[in-house]
């Protein structure tokens, strides 16, 4: 199905009180646009899409199955399907984030783990 969407009309959720979220799905991914104030920690997950975080502004340290990367602005990492990983925002960061296929945890209201 052909969209086409701006992301000043796409709502913005405040998952916690240093975590807001937008995002858009099609019929096989999903694209999320994250503001992060610093300090802010996305707790630990796996999931069965691949992920890629573009970090647009700031830096975010990721741990990928007990290894820390971080990665900052103008850098992209690719986070293969079912990998454990977490993320700490090290200063106040903008980031967006595709995954494939659809993270229907989040379109099905499963995503409380953000939330807290």
């Amino acid at each position: 199905m052909l969209k086409h969407l701006r992301w000043d009309e796409i709502e913005r959720e405040q998952l916690n009180p240093t975590l807001e979220r937008q995002y858009i799905t099609a019929e096989k991914l999903t694209m999320a646009r994250f503001r992060l104030s610093k300090g802010s920690v996305v707790p630990t997950q796996s999931h069965d899409s691949e992920q890629l975080s573009y970090v647009l502004e700031g830096a975010l340290k990721f741990n990928l199955g007990g290894k820390d990367v971080v990665v900052r602005s103008g850098e992209v990492l690719c986070i293969p399907s079912n990998l454990s990983h977490s993320a700490e925002a090290l200063e106040d960061t903008f980031v967006l984030d595709v995954f494939s296929p659809v993270r229907s945890d989040w379109v099905n209201g499963q995503d409380s783990y953000l939330r807290k």
